[in-house]
């Protein structure tokens, strides 16, 4: 049964253009005039029998049928894209990975020279971040977010829970009268953002009343790789993911007083767009890196 598809150039250009909401700059990305941007997105909504974009002076926006009709229009080119890349070749290439600061500084990179000795065709970009990556707009192939795990249109695999618990330096245990052995020890500490929930929930979870308490505070930073780096350096104690910081256990950098953890429903997931997952170098970099991790680290989509 023939297939009823409209002409291929209408649809780059009528995807391009939805994707971006310019014509301007589809026929940038497609190295086409504005003005052929705008006969062929003419000639399918003549075929469809209805506008697919509504346009104003300045600017274009999608019609209820465009919208819907632009969603499944890139899906498939992605999948075409990622059909044409399997079929182009293996892993070879360059792998473009963003990654949030703390899984860059205290895994992916101690780790990734493992994935270079098996891939050695395939170089590595890696870009530590704290910016969500654009798929669409940026030439990133895969990447490290934190967060529950939902983003429409990727595939997500858990890495690391983000499970919450204090660890400071033996050295700020030595000079404020030793290492704290009950969880309320830790009030005569400076703490490292100690307006941050997270505290509250911990020390709730300890059973601790901070009734009457006057918290002693240290510095406030705006991430996990910066609180690890102050309590490492003696500045306070922080509440830190326990995963991460082996090395610095190890080396007597780091103590964790308590083994109870705080889990907060978060976590550190690889993620890549769905309609790409066949594309050989992001497919040997799950092969590569699911294995280090939990065994029940699911998939979402």
């Amino acid at each position: 049964m023939a297939r009823s598809l409209p002409p291929l150039s209408a649809l780059r250009a009528f995807e391009a253009a939805a994707r971006h909401l310019s014509f301007t700059r589809a026929a940038e990305e497609l190295g086409m005039t504005q003005a052929a941007i705008s006969y062929q997105i003419k000639l399918l909504e003549e075929r469809v029998g209805a506008p697919l974009f509504l346009r104003g002076r300045r600017q274009v926006s999608l019609t209820a049928d465009g919208a819907r009709f632009s969603a499944e229009c890139t899906a498939s080119f992605e999948r075409l894209s990622a059909a044409y890349a399997d079929l182009c070749g293996s892993s070879a290439g360059v792998l473009s990975i963003s990654s949030v600061p703390t899984f860059a500084s205290y895994w992916l990179a101690r780790n990734l020279g493992s994935f270079q000795l098996e891939h050695p065709e395939t170089a590595v970009q890696l870009t530590s971040t704290r910016r969500i990556t654009d798929f669409e707009r940026e030439p990133v192939d895969l990447a490290i977010r934190a967060g529950a795990g939902q983003w429409t249109g990727l595939t997500a695999h858990l890495l690391v829970a983000v499970d919450y618990t204090p660890m400071l330096s033996p050295l700020l245990a030595e000079k404020l009268g030793g290492m704290p052995v009950t969880a309320s020890d830790l009030l005569r500490f400076p703490l490292v953002n100690t307006t941050h929930e997270w505290w509250d929930l911990w020390f709730s979870m300890m059973s601790v009343s901070q009734a009457g308490c006057d918290r002693r505070t240290g510095p406030t930073l705006g991430s996990q790789d910066l609180e690890a780096m102050a309590a490492i350096a003696g500045q306070g104690v922080s509440l830190l993911t326990p995963f991460f910081y082996r090395d610095e256990v190890a080396a007597g950098r780091l103590v964790q007083p308590f083994a109870p953890l705080y889990p907060i429903g978060r976590g550190y997931y690889f993620v890549y767009p769905t309609a790409r997952r066949n594309v050989p170098k992001i497919r040997a970099f799950r092969n590569w890196i699911l294995p280090h991790f939990s065994a029940s680290s699911l998939a979402k989509a």
